[in-house]
């Protein structure tokens, strides 16, 4: 066997080259370029204007930010799929994969070479949006954490998302399967997290007690509304579903600002205080209407409040990504094993 990093390198590379050949590639980078230009220009003169009409100093640069790491996120997890899904079982199909197992490459050079290209793939439409990134930067606002943990954690996701359509592109003998459930497992973790938390805080709801307060009946006296119950969504019992969300891990693993800084600047400060939100028990009090003002009125928390009181979840959700991601390469590797000494009904061997 040649040196594992050197046959991991050699795999990486032909694979690497086969996808660079075709013109659907660059065509693919070419409109992700035009897409990122129109959202930037957009979002530089909104948020110029709203800065203008406010007569505030400019400080689009960090909403912009975050929208472009969006998108890229957005495209990454929508396109991987589709480069990675096949990477294995395609080649069995085309009779190519068996050339390549009776070489000096092992299973684990085979199997991580097309991950590590599959990654490298997707990593590239992080590297065409680096010019506007930097255009952001010059517009002020985005902090230098922001930069390098928004980017850390993009490339993370990116690799995540490329490792599962590597791994099942091993385990299902079909390449149009394969892609399909890749798709699924992508859209369970972004969209059907998102739809269990909500109908589990619906579900799950909380019966709680509003106070008694006084309330004005137009006429100028005031009136005593006697306490009642209600019900209102549990969100705080289902909020760790949100944890193994790619946007919500990203949104809360960039760091806050600073206290004289606002939150909900950018769409990473947005997420979060959502997702920490969510973690707050139901305070009876936020229900009470007064207006008479015989009650203390209900002070909502503060966004930096809401986030010093609540804990951060984007490590657990990143450590079960990575602990499904590698749960599906060794299951590739085991199943792309030769000699194997069991195939499925169907399948190619050469």
């Amino acid at each position: 066997m040649i040196g594992f990093w050197r046959g991991l390198w050699l795999i990486a590379a032909i694979e690497l080259r086969q996808r660079v050949r075709g013109v659907a590639w660059y065509v693919l980078l070419g409109v992700f370029v035009l897409l990122l230009l129109i959202v930037t220009v957009l979002l530089a003169i909104t948020f110029g204007l709203t800065a203008q009409a406010s007569g505030a100093s400019a400080n689009a640069g960090a909403p912009i930010f975050s929208t472009i790491i969006y998108f890229v996120l957005l495209l990454g997890t929508l396109v991987a799929p589709a480069l990675s899904g096949n990477a294995i079982n395609g080649d069995r199909e085309s009779g190519t994969l068996a050339t390549t197992q009776v070489t000096l490459i092992s299973t684990g050079q085979l199997v991580l070479g097309k991950f590590l290209a599959a990654w490298l793939t997707s990593l590239a439409f992080l590297g065409v949006a680096v010019p506007f990134l930097l255009v952001a930067q010059i517009l002020g606002g985005v902090a230098g954490a922001t930069i390098g943990v928004s980017l850390l954690v993009l490339a993370v996701e990116l690799g995540v998302v490329s490792a599962i359509g590597v791994g099942l592109s091993g385990i299902i003998r079909r390449p149009l399967f394969s892609v399909v459930v890749t798709y699924l497992i992508v859209a369970a973790l972004s969209v059907g997290t998102l739809i269990a938390f909500t109908l589990g805080g619906v579900v799950l709801q909380h019966r709680i007690v509003v106070p008694a307060a006084s309330y004005d009946d137009g006429s100028g006296t005031c009136q005593t509304q006697a306490s009642y119950s209600t019900t209102a969504p549990g969100f705080d019992r289902v909020w760790w579903i949100l944890a193994a969300n790619p946007y919500v891990v990203l949104a809360d693993a960039v760091p806050t600002h600073d206290e004289d800084s606002s939150v909900t600047d950018d769409l990473f400060g947005l997420i979060k205080l959502g997702v920490r939100s969510a973690q707050l028990p139901v305070d009876p009090k936020s229900y009470v209407y007064d207006d008479c003002g015989s009650t203390k009125p209900y002070t909502s928390p503060t966004p930096h409040e809401i986030i010093d009181r609540t804990v951060p979840s984007w490590f657990v959700g990143l450590l079960l990504q990575l602990a499904l991601a590698a749960a599906l390469l060794l299951g590739a590797g085991r199943l792309t094993r030769a000699p194997s000494g069991r195939l499925a009904a169907g399948s190619r061997i050469a």
